[in-house]
């Protein structure tokens, strides 16, 4: 935005027009002189340029012309006009040629006449279209549906989300219990052309084989004891839509084989029938488990792994994205709808010190069990549960995002963090919200090595 200009007030008050184009013309920002009717006098280069517009084709209109439907300060210029309220610093929208939209910021300045009375309004306009755009990606960028976050990481699977949410693509979502992998299936979801379509959600580890297959496939009557008529499974349910299948790593060989024909040509078969049916239906899947532990020892079949993880999309684990805390705290709370609650610094000291492991899930109840023993709407470390913060070795724990890249003080923390953590790489690199090979790097970078015994 440009520099905050002079004040015009007394300059250009009692000028004819040929003063006030000899001042205006050499100003960045835009001027638009006002007459009593809050119609268009003259205007300045630079406002034509902000509005896109020839000046001869603004001369003589109503100043309410420039802006979108309801989005004239008509009541405040009005004001302006008579002395009592000057315009300082407000955003607004403009209409621009092609049916755009552009975004200034006004002040005003009244003028008076030779008379001494309401002669006018001076009004200023700053162009702001590019902050304002770049502002409301960063807006965008922090979250992206339920997902918050602002980390490197979210942000890229951000993108990921937009780019794959379009397709029909199988897609596996692979993180940490508590990470929020069902918030990544729903977003995909919603990006999606079956958005209006259902989302149904199974978890695959919460039922044994033979129920598992009657909730997904459906069954059919007097295929088992107690099926006793007919029933749609999740499959058929969710036709036109999602499904998303959590906790996939559980599902025993028959359950995959099943799936994968699922996977391959779209068509089940209701337990105890023998007659396909077709479903349209997008597949999701989640796991926490190293599926190529399972494929290894055998109990994942090899066609059925490459069928789900067609598209691979990994949730970070919350410690390793603590700057995302303070952000989802705030979010965590606001969905609670209890009002205004803030987080004291020694409780949000604590909550940064804490590794996790049961990320996002965890923060929330952490939260609510805080909320239940807070009594003025004000969170302190007294207030949260006992075990949070509460095993972190005293030190350098707050991560390398409080200091600058590259510094000394960078160094300083590593090293100590190093030898909080007896060299351990791995906890060293948890405890500072990074991961092993940035840790390496940064041990290079600094010429870091471990210190000789005593």
């Amino acid at each position: 935005m440009s520099e905050r200009p002079p004040r015009y007030a007394s300059l250009l008050a009692g000028l004819d027009l040929a003063g006030f184009r000899a001042i205006a013309a050499i100003l960045r920002e835009g001027v638009i002189l006002l007459d009593r009717d809050l119609r268009i006098r003259d205007l300045n280069p630079a406002a034509a340029r902000i509005l896109d517009r020839d000046a001869g084709d603004l001369i003589g209109q109503p100043v309410c012309s420039l802006f979108g439907e309801g989005d004239c300060p008509q009541d405040t210029l009005a004001a302006s006009l008579g002395g009592s309220r000057a315009i300082l610093d407000f955003q607004t929208t403009v209409r621009l040629p092609g049916d755009r939209r552009g975004s200034v910021l006004l002040r005003s300045a009244p003028l008076a006449g030779r008379d001494g009375a309401a002669g006018g309004i001076a009004l200023i306009i700053g162009d702001v279209t590019e902050e304002t755009r770049l502002r409301r990606e960063t807006e965008v960028r922090a979250r992206l549906g339920d997902l918050v976050g602002r980390d490197r990481r979210m942000r890229e699977l951000y993108n990921l989300i937009e780019r794959v949410a379009p397709s029909d693509v199988t897609v596996l979502i692979r993180g940490e219990s508590g990470t929020g992998k069902e918030l990544v299936a729903r977003a995909l979801h919603a990006g999606s052309h079956r958005a209006e379509g259902p989302f149904i959600s199974v978890n695959c580890s919460a039922l044994a084989e033979t129920l598992l297959e009657s909730e997904l496939f459906g069954h059919v009557r007097g295929a088992y004891t107690g099926a006793a008529g007919d029933r749609r499974g999740r499959f058929e349910e969710a036709s036109g839509g999602t499904i998303f299948l959590d906790e996939i790593g559980d599902v025993s060989s028959a359950v995959q084989v099943k799936l994968l024909r699922v996977l391959q040509e779209r068509v089940i078969e209701r337990v105890g029938a023998s007659q396909p049916i077709a479903v349209d239906v997008r597949v999701i899947s989640a796991t926490n488990q190293n599926l190529e532990a399972l494929l290894a020892t055998g109990r994942l079949r090899e066609d059925f792994y490459y069928r789900l993880k067609v598209v691979r999309l990994d949730l970070p684990p919350l410690r390793q994205r603590r700057e995302d805390i303070p952000l989802l705290a705030e979010h965590l709370l606001a969905r609670r709808g209890v009002g205004p609650v803030t987080i004291a610094p020694d409780a949000l000291a604590r909550l940064m010190q804490h590794d996790w492991p049961g990320n996002v899930r965890e923060l929330e109840n952490a939260l609510e069990h805080a909320l239940v023993l807070s009594r003025d709407r004000t969170i302190h470390a007294e207030h949260l549960p006992p075990e949070i913060g509460a095993g972190v070795a005293r030190g350098p724990t707050a991560g390398l995002a409080a200091v600058a890249r590259g510094s000394a003080a960078e160094r300083e923390l590593l090293r100590d963090t190093l030898r909080a953590t007896g060299w351990n790489r791995t906890r060293a690199a948890r405890r500072l919200g990074i991961d092993r090979t940035t840790l390496w790097r940064k041990l290079k970078e600094h010429e870091l090595e471990p210190e000789p015994e005593p």
